[in-house]
């Protein structure tokens, strides 16, 4: 799917095969190219930013069925994009996205993003405003409003999204949802979802050493729409998670995860509330906050929602913080997988509970009764697959309007997981009084939101943390 022109010259081509008449009336397939050939015309075209770990992953899923070419790699990082080269060997490679959108704007269709958290919006956007289709890693965007932004400019240019949590496209989900709308467990009140993460250092104070840089990155675009910070190690190619220039903590990493069946069931729309209690701010009860540019190591965020006038309360929980095990849980059964992440809903009538990614749900206590789905690969493969194929049928296309996790619904989603990190970040917010004495006005807050508007009611400081700003050539 390169481009019209390309998809006009094949139709006018079977079209003047056919006027002709004298040698056949129905173009043989040898002549497409034999059976189950694609033309190139009918193909995705991909760029692909942020090729290493995840996106490695990713932009090969995109060709699985056969239906997308990867054209163009991206990285700032050489080391990490040795095989995607590899694999992809006819792709050029470019460092920096801007210099690729502006040489070859018109030999591609679609972009992937896979970099860390704080540069999903201003690639993505970028590639929208040329009207190219999108695929962004989970979550959506470093920053509240920039969700908003992102899900507004899909309409407004109308193209194919798709947010990379994959377990949206799982069977575990479909089947939780076709049991609450059966009334399996009633009436939904309150919902735990839990992760065992981080894995990588947070609650710490950013190294005062100064090491060289790697000859194979490239700084500067690598902070891309950050603040200038000088360079430490181990901070790339994973540990960016905990800091909050770049990442989005363990909520970011697996809240798009774990918190995602509560929006397939529910549509839960933008929370009205949010509150937290966090832990390792303090070596000592007189020590003020140490670090507050990092995650907190641990933490528990309560989101309160209006669902048919009644609220509904998710909790959070990250660090190895675990919710009260459910009273018909088997004694020796884990809560959600055998990794400590899951969700947890609570009924009226019943509870319900499944792993990462919506996998391996289960209804309590009669969990026998019901047949569990079987998890397979090829789901994850769908998540991809069926942008790819959208992408081909077009913005307006059944398609399209069906992919699980399309900005539509992937950005308000997106919004309300952010949430937990306002009220964590609100959390740490300093004043001073009038002798000079630090006060921390945010703590044990329950923040009012006004989701149409993003702004926080009751606490102005809060609402700094709604939208940052980029640094000068990075915005869109």
């Amino acid at each position: 799917m390169k481009n019209k022109s390309n998809q006009l010259s094949r139709r006018n081509f079977i079209k003047n095969v056919g006027l002709a008449g004298t040698a056949f009336y129905i173009v043989p397939r040898h002549v497409l190219g034999g059976k189950g050939f694609i033309a190139p015309s009918d193909k995705l075209v991909i760029a692909g930013v942020g090729v290493g770990g995840k996106g490695e992953g990713d932009i090969y899923n995109f060709t699985r069925k056969g239906k997308a070419d990867i054209a163009f790699l991206c990285d700032v990082d050489e080391r990490m994009v040795v095989e995607s080269r590899k694999r992809f060997p006819k792709a050029p490679l470019y460092k920096d996205y801007r210099v690729l959108f502006e040489k070859h704007s018109k030999s591609f269709d679609a972009v992937s993003v896979s970099t860390p958290d704080h540069m999903h919006a201003p690639i993505a956007m970028a590639a929208m405003q040329l009207g190219k289709h999108v695929y962004v890693q989970k979550p959506l965007s470093h920053d509240i409003y920039e969700a908003r932004m992102m899900t507004e400019a899909a309409k407004k240019y109308q193209v194919v999204t798709q947010m990379g949590n994959q377990g949206a496209s799982k069977s575990g989900v479909k089947m939780m949802k076709k049991w609450y709308d059966e009334g399996r467990i009633g009436e939904i009140t309150e919902i735990y979802a839990f992760t065992d993460r981080p894995v990588w250092p947070q609650g710490v104070a950013w190294p005062n050493d100064k090491p060289l840089i790697p000859n194979e990155l490239d700084w500067n675009l690598w902070l891309g729409s950050a603040p200038y910070k000088d360079y430490f190690d181990n901070l790339v190619p994973f540990n960016w998670r905990g800091w909050w220039n770049y990442g989005t903590g363990a909520l970011g990493d697996m809240g798009c995860h774990n918190m995602q069946p509560a929006f397939a069931l529910l549509d839960l729309g933008y929370p009205i509330a949010a509150e937290c209690s966090i832990a390792n701010r303090y070596s000592q009860p007189w020590v003020k906050i140490q670090h507050p540019e990092s995650a907190p190591i641990a933490s528990h965020i309560t989101l309160t929602f209006l669902k048919n006038g009644k609220e509904v309360k998710l909790h959070w929980m990250d660090g190895g913080i675990l919710p009260e095990r459910p009273e018909k849980l088997d004694p020796n059964e884990k809560l959600g997988d055998q990794d400590n992440n899951g969700c947890i809903f609570i009924g009226t009538k019943g509870q319900m509970m499944c792993g990462t990614y919506g996998m391996f749900p289960v209804i309590l206590p009669d969990k026998m009764n019901f047949e569990t789905p079987k998890e397979d690969e090829q789901n994850d493969i769908n998540h991809y697959t069926d942008w790819v194929d959208a992408s081909i049928a077009g913005y307006q296309s059944k398609e399209a309007n069906s992919l699980s996790s399309r900005f539509e619904l992937a950005g308000p989603f997106t919004e309300s997981v952010l949430m937990g990190n306002l009220a964590i970040r609100s959390y740490d917010i300093k004043e001073f009084d009038n002798k000079g004495n630090a006060t921390y006005p945010g703590r044990n807050l329950k923040l009012l939101w006004d989701g149409p508007n993003m702004k926080i009611t009751n606490f102005e400081p809060a609402n700094q943390f709604v939208k940052r700003d980029y640094r000068t050539g990075f915005g869109w």
